[in-house]
């Protein structure tokens, strides 16, 4: 995806290339020689050769012509590539994106089932909340609502977990890895863009952040995705400090046509992180009793997400 919305050329050959440049020849088992490369990583004739296909053909399809590539030559070429599940995936949705011409459209906005709700509401041992692909976050729980409250707090960033990364310079703090949570962001949104090139609401998003932060252009042209599903988060909240959570990240349904992710944050029993979230539970409930649901504002009936301490409109390019 470009920032004009539509699906690429230089989409499919900006992510070859990019693979292909960080392989080297002795990750695939071939002779290094003894002339100087001109380039880092392996050649397109080597590509060719490891993906059993000719180099002419390799070519044509690192310039974008993808559109009728068969899926079993897909998978070679993401073979011979290195390519692992999050990154092959990616090569297949800009095969499938190719083939139909379609304009961008808005999608219809996700709307949660009560019965995700009430699961959401039953987690009261874990910060748990709903996302879309854009990393709106849809609602959450009190504990969730309280972990996330520098992003939620603060009505320009709009519920967006990459609004917060790259415009807000709370979260270099906040987030303790914050070159990787930068990168995490940005991959999610290239996965997400591969998946459905054609969302306008995401392409503006995109439009939106390479405008105003140089971090977010700067790692959007490495075209990197990955999976999100599960790990090791490090916060640095503003209320109980430094606190390192698990994460678990599934797909659930919804109403619209957008797809949701539910991620819940834990801690083993008795741990230092359990405990500082114990202490995060009791402040959303003094602080904030309103906060038992959270969501974006127009996501669901109930309205707005209700404001937190004020906040100052500060940005920064990340």
């Amino acid at each position: 995806m470009n920032t004009s919305g539509t699906p690429q050329r230089a989409d499919i050959r900006d992510f070859l290339a990019t693979r292909r440049a960080r392989i080297t020849p002795e990750q695939v088992g071939l002779p290094v020689g003894g002339t100087q490369r001109r380039v880092p990583g392996l050649r397109r004739e080597e590509v060719a050769v490891l993906a059993g296909v000719s180099t002419d053909w390799y070519t044509r399809l690192e310039k974008g012509h993808i559109r009728g590539v068969s899926d079993d030559v897909l998978a070679a070429v993401a073979r011979a590539l290195l390519l692992d599940d999050a990154e092959t995936a990616h090569l297949f949705h800009l095969a499938r994106a190719a083939k139909p011409t379609r304009t961008p459209r808005r999608r219809t906005p996700a709307k949660l089932p009560e019965s995700l709700q009430q699961l959401l509401e039953a987690m009261t041992g874990a910060a748990a909340f709903i996302r879309n692909g854009r990393l709106d976050i849809i609602a959450s729980n009190a504990l969730g609502r309280a972990l996330y409250a520098p992003v939620l707090d603060q009505p320009a960033w709009k519920a967006n977990i990459a609004r917060f990364n790259f415009l807000d310079e709370r979260a270099a703090d906040f987030f303790p890895d914050y070159p990787g949570s930068m990168d995490t962001t940005v991959a999610l949104l290239r996965t997400e863009a591969g998946r459905d090139p054609y969302n306008k609401d995401l392409t503006d998003l995109v439009g939106e952040l390479a405008t105003r932060s140089e971090g977010f252009r700067s790692r959007w042209g490495a075209h990197d995705v990955r999976n999100h599903t599960t790990g090791l988060k490090h916060f640095n909240h503003p209320v109980v400090g430094p606190i390192d959570l698990a994460y678990d990240s599934l797909d659930v349904r919804s109403t619209g046509d957008e797809p949701l992710v539910l991620t819940a944050y834990t801690a083993a029993t008795g741990s230092a992180a359990d405990e500082k979230l114990r202490m995060l539970a009791s402040w959303a409930a003094s602080d904030a009793p309103d906060r038992s649901t959270a969501r974006t504002p127009g996501a669901n009936p109930s309205g707005p997400i209700p404001a937190g301490p004020e906040q100052t409109d500060e940005r920064f390019d990340a």
